[in-house]
């Protein structure tokens, strides 16, 4: 799972294999189909279609308000739809009981706050899904914890409770947590944004990594310099709709909606 050659928290600027053209992306994994959901009398996504392939990275971009957390918080129904259908690998997303915790197990999700159980060990955040939830033996999801954490370089953590770590390092523990899961594809919902700017590298390094290395990942976030760099496709919403989806040099250098070109043009101006 991991490439011995490359270190987790190698410098992002790093070069990076990515583009839908250069990489040989597999069959659809993740399929959204007229996908509605409304928080009373606000319509939040209006008939999405997605689909992404197994390996592919997607970066979803746009204004506060526009869905886009909605949206990922959709995928493995911590916000339930309106309408429409979700499928992962084939199969659609149950409503509930066995079969959703099943299929959840597939989706990791690492979140803007870190979540972590503050009670318990960085070791035991990690190791306690994978025993309690898959049936694995304690030794062996201690093992798979240990070299999870040192992909994401908190190894000499592992004794801590995350009230000892910086936010930078929690997050990280986080995304190892939801690998720990062996998921197919892994969601992630802003999670730099609640970071210190010098914490924000340290994450997305790890997240390059793990596009580098084939995982499928559907990221929102507001960092440009990872959508250009990591992302095989940047789908821009605004008003709970997909106005425009593009690789990200085309998207960055010339977007074709209105609304695409006054966003990136609010952001170039800061």
């Amino acid at each position: 799972m991991t490439d011995p050659q490359q270190s987790p928290t190698a410098p992002a600027d790093v070069a990076v294999a990515t583009g839908a053209a250069e990489r040989d992306l597999g069959a659809p994994l993740v399929r959204l189909t007229g996908v509605n959901k409304h928080f009373g009398d606000l319509h939040v996504l209006r008939d999405i279609d997605l689909t992404v392939r197994r390996g592919e990275v997607v970066v979803v971009i746009g204004p506060s308000g526009s869905g886009k957390s909605t949206l990922c918080r959709t995928i493995n129904r911590l916000e339930p739809i309106d309408s429409g259908t979700i499928t992962v690998d084939g199969r659609e997303l149950p409503a509930e009981g066995k079969d959703l915790a099943r299929l959840r197990a597939e989706v990791g999700m690492v979140f803007q706050s870190f979540n972590l159980f503050a009670h318990k060990t960085i070791l035991e955040n990690v190791t306690l899904g994978p025993v309690k939830a898959k049936g694995v033996k304690a030794a062996e999801a201690r093992q798979r914890a240990m070299a999870l954490l040192e992909r994401v370089g908190v190894a000499n953590q592992a004794g801590k409770h995350p009230a000892q770590l910086s936010g930078g390092q929690q997050q990280r523990v986080a995304i190892a947590r939801a690998l720990a899961m062996q998921p197919k594809v892994m969601l992630f919902d802003e999670p730099t944004s609640a970071l210190d700017p010098e914490m924000i590298n340290e994450v997305l390094d790890v997240m390059t990594s793990l596009a580098r290395e084939g995982m499928t990942m559907i990221v929102v976030t507001h960092e440009m310099g990872f959508a250009r760099r990591a992302a095989d496709r940047v789908i821009f919403m605004d008003a709970g709709q997909i106005v425009e989806e593009a690789s990200p040099e085309e998207f960055f250098t010339n977007p074709r909606s209105d609304r695409a070109k006054d966003f990136l043009s609010k952001l170039l101006s800061h």
